[in-house]
């Protein structure tokens, strides 16, 4: 059966706003093309991974990805802002970083991937340098940067642009208006789109919609991927054990809690795995306060049904945060449990497409003669 075109949420009203916001950004951009505000290369691969919206488009996953498929020949470091951080400055992420000092995605990135160089720092350049000026050995051979796409003092070797299938930047617009944070023309400066949190069965007239609305030049690519959901993970296991197959939560009560841009994808999902679900959203790296535990504990105690059978299931970069409250007692704990994500193509061609031509980009980026020899 085929579905309904997604389309974006417009503000109109704010429209008069979103045209003073678009008069900046586009002065700003000017000012780049034509090289009046300065843009740094590196003699190292630069891979960017951004989006045009604000909000969650999925570029942890991706970022998680292409760590995956690089690691295993080269060294990766991860760049980051290390959003909503309490910290300042340039700062290497370890896997006993606090969230609150590093960002809860970077935490998560390094916890998932320790041997991966994790770095912070709202000024990319100055991060990129310091990142370089790490004694050889230890000195990566690509570096990712995360959400790096409007943070244009960087010229990446290459720019990967994110667009959430739920939301057709071809349909949105400028802030405060929609959500985008700079115009859809923007989308030139990327070699690699990547249409994101797609439907597994998606439809051909699914995939024209998104190539034509996009109107992609020959020189870019584009791709299709969704999100695939792992085993149910215990946040303390040394009280709750292992994971729960699905069939372990069939009849129990979930407790859905996240604070992410985008939680309709994941509440899609779990509806799919329980027949009682209860739901209780945060904003976007929400910093769960005492109140806010007393409040999911409130919605815990208004089923009436044993607490064996109740689960409070939340996401990966949420569960970097709650596991490190004070106030969490022991029984909210053994109710516990985030659930992983993993990037799928939808198509099985283009993924290895997209792999062999990351490999290649890193393994042939002229400027950089040690890779080269690789």
């Amino acid at each position: 059966m085929e579905k309904d075109k997604p389309s974006a949420e417009i503000r109109r009203s704010l429209s008069p706003l979103a045209w003073l916001y678009g008069l900046g950004v586009n002065f700003r951009n000017a000012l780049f093309d034509k090289k009046i505000l300065k843009q740094t290369s590196f003699d190292i691969p630069v891979i960017c991974v951004g989006n045009l919206t604000v909000g969650g488009t999925g570029k942890t996953p991706h970022i998680e990805y292409l760590i995956r498929l690089l690691s295993p020949i080269y060294k990766v470091a991860v760049l980051s802002r290390g959003y909503k951080r309490k910290s300042n400055g340039f700062k290497i992420v370890d896997t006993d970083s606090k969230a609150h000092d590093v960002g809860d995605e970077p935490l998560q990135i390094k916890q998932k991937f320790p041997e991966a160089l994790v770095v912070v720092d709202k000024d990319r350049v100055s991060g990129i340098s310091k990142i370089l000026s790490i004694e050889k050995e230890e000195r990566p051979d690509v570096i990712l940067l995360d959400d790096g796409f409007q943070h244009r003092y960087v010229r990446p070797s290459l720019s990967i642009l994110l667009v959430d299938s739920n939301r057709p930047v071809f349909e949105d617009r400028l802030l405060p208006a929609g959500s985008l944070r700079e115009p859809l023309k923007g989308k030139e400066r990327a070699s690699i789109i990547i249409v994101t949190k797609c439907d597994p069965d998606m439809q051909p007239i699914d995939f024209r919609i998104y190539t034509n609305g996009l109107a992609l030049y020959a020189f870019q690519q584009l791709y299709f991927t969704g999100l695939d959901y792992g085993m149910i993970m215990p946040l303390f296991p040394e009280l709750q054990g292992g994971p729960l197959q699905a069939l372990d939560i069939r009849k129990k009560h979930i407790f859905l809690v996240a604070g992410i841009a985008s939680p309709q994808p994941l509440v899609d999902k779990v509806e799919l795995i329980t027949y009682n679900l209860y739901t209780k959203f945060f904003p976007d790296h929400h910093s769960f306060k005492e109140k806010d535990i007393q409040s999911i504990r409130e919605l815990i105690h208004t089923v009436e049904v044993d607490d064996n059978n109740k689960v409070i299931l939340t996401t990966e970069k949420d569960a970097v945060r709650l596991r490190e409250l004070p106030y969490l007692d022991e029984e909210m704990k053994k109710m516990l449990y985030y659930i992983p994500v993993q990037v799928t193509f939808i198509n099985e061609k283009e993924q290895e497409q997209f792999n062999n031509n990351i490999l290649e980009h890193v393994r042939n980026y002229q400027t950089n003669s040690g890779l080269s020899k690789k």
